[in-house]
């Protein structure tokens, strides 16, 4: 029993695959946390008569930001980041919950990239994006992670909190564990599949998260310096 974990999941036009996903967790009666963009009627009916936390992402600035407003609403000894489109495999959880109570790791990564890993979605654009933002983490910032973009996350909240976290968008993939090293925290991951999302469209832009996510890594290398 997982009772000290909360599940967030950023949701928004996901009124098709959000109740399937919320169906396949529930047998695990884990703590779920929903961030919706207050705009989203359509996602926020689909789920009614689920048993999870509704929380209104009421500045719509993108998935950061609603990440952030939902791990800070969290109340349990872990959280762990979770998306509404169905790519991310629950069967993971268990695991990654079992680390984080046996050993002294903090925030634990799931990784497409190591040995039993592996997606149905990623493209030759994505993979080659993520090789190249994996390489520059684990140079410049000693990361020692396989899949910095993956944002299938695990950790200790008291941990989080002491990030201070600003990314609003998807750059918030590489500021968690680029800050996360900074304060010297245990970092650590496990090999998962991604699944082919459920229903709808992606919400990366390659290009223009791309470009987000390579100002982020320099703001940060500045930080650091």
């Amino acid at each position: 029993m997982m009772d000290k974990l909360t599940l967030v999941i950023p949701a928004k036009n996901e009124a098709e695959s959000l109740p399937k996903v919320l169906k396949e967790i529930e047998f695990l009666k884990i703590k779920v946390i929903v961030v919706i963009p207050v705009e989203d009627l359509s996602t926020r009916e689909s789920i009614k008569s689920f048993n999870c936390k509704i929380v209104q992402e009421k500045n719509g600035k993108g998935y950061g930001c609603a990440l952030r407003t939902g791990i800070e609403k969290v109340d349990t000894k872990f959280f762990c980041i979770f998306n509404a489109d169905g790519s991310f495999d629950p069967i993971y959880l268990k695991d990654m919950y079992k680390i984080l109570c046996e050993d002294n790791t903090d925030f634990i990564f799931c990784s497409r990239y190591e040995v039993n890993g592996g997606s149905d979605d990623d493209t030759f654009l994505t993979y080659i994006g993520n090789k190249i933002f994996t390489f520059m983490c684990n140079i410049l910032f000693r990361l020692k992670i396989t899949d910095v973009l993956f944002t299938y996350v695990m950790g200790k909240s008291e941990k989080y909190k002491l990030l201070d976290l600003k990314s609003d968008d998807f750059s918030f993939c590489v500021e968690l564990p680029i800050k996360a090293k900074f304060k010297g925290f245990l970092l650590s991951s496990i090999p998962s599949y991604e699944r082919s999302r459920i229903a709808g469209v992606k919400k990366v832009n390659e290009f223009k998260d791309g470009f987000l996510i390579l100002i982020s890594i320099l703001r940060l290398l500045i930080i650091r310096k």
